[in-house]
């Protein structure tokens, strides 16, 4: 019963990804948001909260961002309930997802690391 549930689980954390996606995109007139796209979402085990985690195009704008998702949180969750359709839609909590600038910094040492071995051996 375990993975039927844990199925279950995950596809209305996708389908809740695409909806506050598709929200962002068509429902809201707040130019901060248009470089904003959701990420993730992780559904507490009674979902009845979630973990929202988002990321910006331009990071230069995060904190606008930030501003304007944290003031249209409640406005999306009774978009949510209008298109869900379930009884209970959960409460939405929005994160910083910061991966992709981690990634970049992790690339960016390995590509100087390369850089560097590969100038110490034409020097041999």
């Amino acid at each position: 019963m375990a993975k039927k549930d844990n199925f279950k689980k995950i596809k209305y954390e996708e389908r809740l990804l695409n909806e506050i996606n598709g929200l962002l995109r068509a429902g809201t007139n707040d130019v901060r948001l248009a470089r904003v796209s959701i990420t993730k979402v992780e559904l507490s085990p009674d979902y009845g909260y979630a973990t929202v985690s988002w990321d910006t195009y331009d990071s230069g704008t995060r904190g606008d961002a930030k501003t304007a998702i944290e003031s249209a949180a409640g406005r999306i969750r009774s978009e949510l309930a209008k298109v869900l359709e379930v009884r209970h839609v959960p409460s939405l909590t929005f994160v910083y997802d910061n991966q992709f600038e981690e990634e970049k910094k992790i690339m960016d040492l390995i590509t100087a690391s390369k850089d560097k071995n590969t100038s110490e051996n034409t020097e041999e």
